[in-house]
């Protein structure tokens, strides 16, 4: 479980650097970039459901899929505006306080 954590703590960390390389030095605007992330991600996702054995999946969330692009863009806006340590703080706080709260909310433990 520790390792995954830790894993998923990497991997935003690498996040944040890359989208920091891309945005800082003007490879590509925040808009076009986080347009890009999305549809990439969501590519990925029906690749990888399209590989999976057949299942029942929840219902798609249109609400959903909008906060987490609407959560996207906010972030490539302000990474060309804000520190690396405060962005990195509001980005990692703000994600591990939204999943803790819904999962206290869905009854988890």
């Amino acid at each position: 479980m520790y390792s995954r954590v830790a894993l998923a703590m990497v991997a935003f960390a690498a996040n944040s650097v890359l989208c920091r390389l891309a945005l800082q030095q003007q490879h590509i605007d925040p808009i076009s970039f986080s347009g890009l992330r999305i549809v990439g991600g969501a590519v990925m996702l029906g690749l990888m459901l399209l590989g999976s054995r057949p299942r029942r999946y929840p219902e798609f969330s249109w609400v959903n899929a909008s906060l987490l692009s609407a959560y996207a863009f906010a972030f490539s806006v302000a990474y060309v505006a804000i520190d690396t340590g405060t962005g990195a703080l509001l980005l990692f706080g703000t994600v591990q306080l939204i999943m803790t709260a819904w999962g206290l909310c869905k009854g988890e433990k």
